[in-house]
């Protein structure tokens, strides 16, 4: 679709700035519980993204129909929008195309889509957890396949194609034992659902027969479910707006040690073929690496150009129109084996899952979640039982400073409570405090 008629048109009306992203995109989707295959579906969807500026004045109008007169419509909806909007302090002009984007970040990965091949996949990773001995198995298996389109004002036009596949299996060996784990990827060399489904299946079973144990602050080792979480919202809380908005623990903090010396996360959307690969942002810059956390000290924000230009730095490619966003998220450095951190830990409590996280306060990062899945009680280098009933009470920040050390093992991870794709390790925290659910 030739979309320059209606980048002029949006001028021709009084904007200075003008994207529109169109996406098309194919998704394959089997849902499945007690052991079967419940649902096959297939979902068409295209979208189109329009932002528009005038000076200060800024809109985004997304609709579900990118038909040309659908379009032309959003397009005036964004301008009067705009129109009425308040002004922001800072008028940033988007950045000025074209530019040459890496030609392996453009293409996608290799993945058979077929729904022959997607229920194999489906029923591997079920009859991998059911040999641990579990009752049942529920899940979902997503396969999905798109194409974006970009231009600009500025001279921006692009566009590039993705392919990436998801499965979130939860295994049950009774009402109150229940493990889950993740294989996510954008090529099929990198999926493995047989041992998503066997790692879930694991947990499970470990699982039988919980012990409610007592409130108190515990060493901690994070399975990958659950460090990717907070991992995630370390790198939401590095976003730009979210630090001038009052909304970040990581305000202020730049150049700062904000945790522990071997603690290193990055933002890299230029790796090929991996979750989270982008060739530009939604300004169309280049994407890049980008180390948010260096050795424990907080080295950047990510920004879009509005952002860069109100802190007075260059725009990290991380665009988001009005808020940036990292594209993945990769915990980096060496680590040893799991066994080995369970062996370090005395007096623990290892958590492999978690849900609804909530804070008390954005800006100081204080927290609440809830542990899922199994949990289990660590003395003396050994676990020895499973646990339930607590709360997970704790600060973002104590957390990073408290990292004593990370896993060599690293999962990629994606499912409802970890939207960024984050490749997580395990990691043990010198202490985490657990109180009893509300």
């Amino acid at each position: 679709m030739k979309l320059d008629k209606f980048i002029s048109m949006a001028i021709e009306q009084g904007a200075s700035d003008v994207a529109i992203n169109i996406y098309n995109e194919l998704n394959r989707i089997i849902r499945f519980s007690n052991n079967e295959i419940t649902i096959v579906k297939e979902i068409v969807e295209k979208w189109a993204e329009i932002y528009v500026a005038i000076k200060e004045k800024r809109a985004i109008v997304e609709v579900n129909d990118v038909s040309p007169n659908s379009i032309k419509k959003a397009v005036r909806e964004a301008l009067e929008i705009a129109r009425r909007s308040q002004p922001s302090e800072i008028y940033a002009p988007l950045p000025q195309g074209p530019y040459t984007y890496n030609s392996e970040l453009l293409k996608p990965g290799r993945i058979n889509m077929s729904p022959e091949k997607l229920v194999d996949y489906v029923e591997a990773a079920v009859n991998a957890a059911l040999s641990e001995k579990v009752g049942k198995v529920a899940g979902i298996l997503t396969c999905s396949k798109g194409r974006r389109m970009i231009k600009t004002s500025s001279g921006v036009e692009s566009e590039s194609y993705y392919q990436d596949i998801e499965l979130s299996i939860r295994a049950f060996a009774s009402e109150d034992a229940t493990g889950h784990f993740v294989s996510i990827a954008a090529d099929r060399k990198d999926f493995d659902p047989e041992a998503a489904g066997r790692k879930a299946g694991e947990i499970a079973k470990l699982s039988i027969n919980p012990k409610v144990e007592e409130p108190g602050t515990y060493e901690a080792l994070l399975g990958p479910m659950i460090s990717a979480n907070f991992i995630e919202h370390v790198g939401n809380s590095a976003s730009a707006f979210y630090v001038d908005a009052g909304l970040s623990f990581l305000a202020d903090k730049i150049g700062e040690q904000v945790a522990s010396k071997i603690f290193t996360l990055v933002d890299d959307p230029t790796i090929p073929r991996v979750v989270g690969t982008e060739p530009f942002d939604d300004e169309g810059l280049p994407t890049r690496r980008n180390v948010i956390v260096r050795d424990g000290v907080l080295e950047t924000y990510l920004h879009n150009s509005t952002t860069a230009k109100k802190f007075g730095v260059e725009s990290t490619a991380n665009a988001g129109l009005i808020i940036p966003r990292p594209f993945n998220l990769l915990v980096e450095g060496e680590g040893r084996s799991l066994e080995d951190l369970i062996a370090s830990i005395d007096d623990g409590i290892y958590v492999t899952n978690n849900w609804y996280l909530r804070y008390q306060n954005y800006r100081t990062g204080d927290f609440s979640t809830l542990p899922r899945d199994g949990m289990f009680r660590i003395k003396n280098g050994s676990i020895e039982y499973p646990v339930k009933g607590l709360r997970i009470s704790d600060n973002m920040l104590n957390i990073l400073k408290g990292i004593r050390e990370i896993s060599r093992e690293k999962y990629w991870i994606k499912w409802w409570e970890v939207e960024t794709p984050v490749y997580a390790p395990y990691i043990v925290l010198e202490k985490l405090t657990f109180t009893k659910p509300q």
